[in-house]
């Protein structure tokens, strides 16, 4: 028999059929929202009706620009299992974010990315661990996904195509819905703000809060979505990164591992309301993107401190012509 609080969770949730969310991504805000509302439930501020959360998630995914452009990142992904059950906590500290993030953002101006048509479409193939239990969270083998973003700027219900287990499935978005922070094309992230000050207060104003969520994390994770999954102009690239140091709690962690096993350099930030820490992992010597993993920081119901919760990388990414195009 459903309780009022399953009731409450069921009508917060997308209907699964309707195929508007990418099952990682509804996965990943599944989990966090569960956790949310475990904490709010627990606080004397508790109310039983909860508010319908919008997911502001981003469907695009992340490319090197050009008429057919393919970057291939290698590492030790064997399809099984996560790099790691746990994240050891003993890094040497965490320390301010402001100096690697000027880093990433040199290197970001130099990259030569092109502009990506409206009628072309960003292919990402990734793996990211799949979540097996969700109270005491338990992260389990890596499964691999395609993705097929369609970039028209125009409003749009054509999101693109993914494959998975050998599946194609169409991805349907809200009838002409707009390019912007839940559907960024190229032409929207050209046209934000690359003054890293004006970007932030955009990013801040458009950025949906999730009940029961740090809102400072929620910016991080959407600027973390959007370097995940945004084709973008250079300058827009490097004013994120920047704007990222802006974030209260924003650190650099000496020591990461993406899903498939490749350890880099880390941006972190900790929600010490939900006792979970994000990281964007970026390769030590190149500093390019590698992927992003979250973890518990404290020990409690849901798990041990330092248990994975989830994992994921890019193992390839592309611009082409069509959806189910293969680079």
């Amino acid at each position: 028999m459903k309780t009022p609080e399953h009731q409450d969770l069921a009508e917060l949730l997308p209907a699964p059929a309707e195929r508007d969310l990418p099952p990682h991504r509804h996965r990943h805000h599944k989990e966090r929202l569960l956790h949310a509302i475990d904490a709010d439930r627990r606080s004397p501020a508790f109310v039983r009706r909860l508010a319908r959360p919008a997911f502001a998630v981003p469907l695009a995914a992340t490319a090197v620009a050009g008429a057919l452009v393919v970057t291939t990142l290698t590492g030790g992904h064997d399809g099984s299992r996560p790099p790691a059950e746990r994240v050891p906590l003993a890094d040497a500290g965490p320390q301010r974010a402001s100096v690697l993030l000027d880093r990433i953002a040199a290197v970001a101006l130099k990259s030569g990315t092109k502009p990506v048509r409206d009628d072309q479409y960003v292919y990402v193939r990734s793996v990211a661990t799949e979540t097996v239990h969700i109270k005491p969270v338990e992260a389990g083998g890596l499964k691999q996904r395609e993705d097929w973003f369609s970039q028209e700027s125009r409003p749009s219900n054509d999101v693109g195509v993914f494959r998975e287990d050998g599946k194609f499935v169409t991805i349907h978005g809200a009838d002409n819905h707009p390019a912007g922070i839940d559907r960024p094309t190229y032409q929207w992230l050209a046209s934000l703000p690359t003054d890293p000050d004006a970007l932030y207060q955009r990013l801040r104003k458009e950025t949906r809060p999730i009940k029961g969520v740090d809102f400072d994390q929620t910016v991080f994770d959407t600027i973390g979505t959007l370097l995940w999954s945004g084709v973008m102009p250079p300058r827009t690239e490097a004013a994120l990164y920047k704007a990222a140091a802006k974030i209260p709690g924003v650190v650099t962690m000496r020591d990461a591992a993406d899903a498939d096993g490749r350890h880099g350099v880390a941006i972190a930030r900790e929600d010490r309301q939900l006792g979970q820490r994000t990281e964007w992992v970026f390769d030590k010597k190149s500093l390019t993107y590698l992927g992003q993993r979250t973890y518990l920081t404290r020990t409690d119901e849901w798990g041990k401190a330092g248990t994975l919760v989830r994992a994921t990388a890019i193992l390839e990414r592309a611009v082409v012509d069509r959806a189910r195009q293969i680079p």
